[in-house]
């Protein structure tokens, strides 16, 4: 995983690589999620997965209790009562080459997509941009988007006009608030990332034409785990070693339903004293 996903290439202030576990113990079968969620945590534990590799760090911020009176605790003694190790990639994997960037891209047909993040170099760094390989509309693109990735009760939220035509893409799995200003820098006709914020999206439609779509977090980094779960074992393979590779299907986001509709919004018409 190190070699796929170099460490270097992390945030300073992530916490990635291996969380728990014996590094001496063998290791025949690999649960791949994007959180290390309870729910994920039971699921390894009913197919014997003997490591969980997650996108997302299970001790991101400073910990000072273990005990199972917390979720984190009670996560880190199930793993370790059951013989689980855990490994993360986080940062390093949304900035390396097919990385969790890339594997968005890829599943929305984009092509010849590099570094978004300015400052980038070659292969290395945060968010894609590249092209669709025939035009299409924003409501096309918008259907392509909702269709390839997995459903939540977030579902794909749009701004910009239904009809102007789509060619060149910017993408960033995660959270892709800050790369806005890149995308519209770049002429992207549409930026595709997730926790887009109120004030920022709105200043961003009034000094640029770039339209965005805002999906759920956990589904912008899911398609990631099939290409790390193929790349991994294949690595593996070279060097004699088969290990079975499973992607976990449990949905993490954490919004369960999602309403449409609402009052309508009216004037306050009030006559005069």
């Amino acid at each position: 995983m190190d070699h796929l996903y170099p460490p270097a290439l992390a945030e300073d202030w992530d916490a990635i690589g291996a969380v728990c576990g014996d590094l001496q113990a063998p290791v025949s079968r690999i649960l791949f999620a994007v959180d290390p969620h309870p729910e994920v945590i039971e699921e390894a534990i009913s197919v014997s997965a003997d490591l969980i590799i997650t996108h997302h760090p299970l001790l991101l911020t400073p910990v000072h209790d273990v005990s199972t009176r917390t979720t984190t605790g009670r996560t880190v003694h199930r793993l370790i009562s059951h013989n689980i190790a855990l490994f993360t990639a986080h940062t390093n994997a949304d900035s390396a080459a097919e990385g969790v960037s890339d594997a968005l891209a890829r599943v929305l047909g984009v092509s010849d997509a590099v570094p978004l993040s300015s400052g980038a170099t070659a292969e290395v760094g945060l968010g894609r941009i590249g092209r669709l390989e025939t035009p299409v509309s924003l409501a096309e693109f918008a259907d392509r988007v909702a269709a390839q990735l997995p459903l939540t009760a977030h579902g794909v939220r749009v701004a910009g006009d239904p009809v102007r035509l789509v060619t060149t893409v910017a993408v960033c799995g995660g959270s892709g608030d800050s790369f806005l200003t890149d995308a519209a820098a770049q002429h992207a006709d549409v930026y595709v990332t997730a926790d887009l914020k109120h004030h920022r999206t709105l200043d961003h439609l009034s000094d640029s034409d770039t339209a965005v779509i805002d999906v759920a977090h956990w589904a912008s980094e899911w398609p990631w785990l099939a290409v790390v779960a193929q790349r991994l074992t294949t690595e593996l393979n070279t060097q004699g070693d088969t290990v079975e590779a499973l992607v976990s299907t449990i949905v993490t986001d954490p919004w369960t339903f999602h309403l449409s509709g609402g009052a309508e919004v009216k004037p306050d018409v009030r006559s005069s004293p």
